[in-house]
Order: structure tokens, then C-alpha cells, then sequence
């Protein structure tokens, strides 16, 4: 059985560059603007109840049982396994609000297994 290497298309390249620069940007934002900026950190805990809140509650206790590091190591994981376009950007995804948002031992690692997703034996030539 011939195994073809795992390669993106000029189309997939420039999804996973949005998919990236998006999920990235976003968590910056939940990061500098919702979690360590002050007035609204104090506003959250005196009670508020606005979306920016509810938000900020739910990623402060995913990122502290290091949900989206652990998430982003399993579909890395995956993609190892059986690269495809789907699990890459989920990974990417995971991935990058880990980086951001302080889970950086596990979603470093998961980088490097999504990048070893692309290391398959070269096409036999003839």
C-alpha cells in the first residue's frame, strides 16, 4: 500500500494563516483586555453579569486545568497518526489560545507534533 505525504494546497495554507492570525488575535484580546486588565477584572468580580464576564470566568478555568493545552496535545496527537486538514486546525486553534493563554508547556509541544504531521516518507520517484 503507497502512502502519499501529507501536503497543503495554496487554499488549505491560506485558511490555516486566517484560522491562526483570528484565533491568536482573539486570545490577545481575552488575555490584555478581559483577564489582566484591571477595572475590568474588578468590575467581573464585583458582580457583573455582561458577556465579556461570563467569558472571562469560563477561559480563567479552562487555561488553569490547562484544558487547552491538553486538547491541543491530543489532536496533535491524532494528526500524527492520520494527518488531515481538519484535525491541523483544530490543533491550531487549541493551540494557539494555549501559547496565549498561559498553558505554554503543553500547546509548545503540541506545536512541534503538528509540525512532525507533515514528516512523511518523500513519493517514490521513477
Amino acid at each position: 500500500m503507497k502512502k502519499t505525504p501529507f501536503r497543503l494546497t495554496p487554499y488549505q495554507v491560506q485558511w490555516l494563516l486566517i484560522v491562526g492570525f483570528v484565533t491568536v488575535g482573539y486570545a490577545l484580546y481575552l488575555r490584555y483586555l478581559a483577564i489582566e486588565f484591571s477595572t475590568v477584572a474588578l468590575a467581573c468580580d464585583a458582580g457583573l453579569h455582561t458577556m465579556l464576564c461570563k467569558t472571562r470566568t469560563l477561559v480563567t478555568s479552562l487555561f488553569k486545568n490547562s484544558v487547552f493545552g491538553i486538547v491541543a496535545l491530543i489532536i496533535a496527537a491524532l494528526h500524527v497518526i492520520r494527518p488531515s486538514i481538519v484535525l491541523l486546525t483544530g490543533g491550531l486553534v487549541a493551540a494557539g489560545f494555549g501559547i496565549v493563554l498561559y498553558n505554554i508547556s503543553l500547546s509548545g509541544l503540541a506545536i512541534g507534533l503538528l509540525i512532525l504531521g507533515f514528516a512523511r516518507p518523500a513519493p517514490a520517484t521513477a
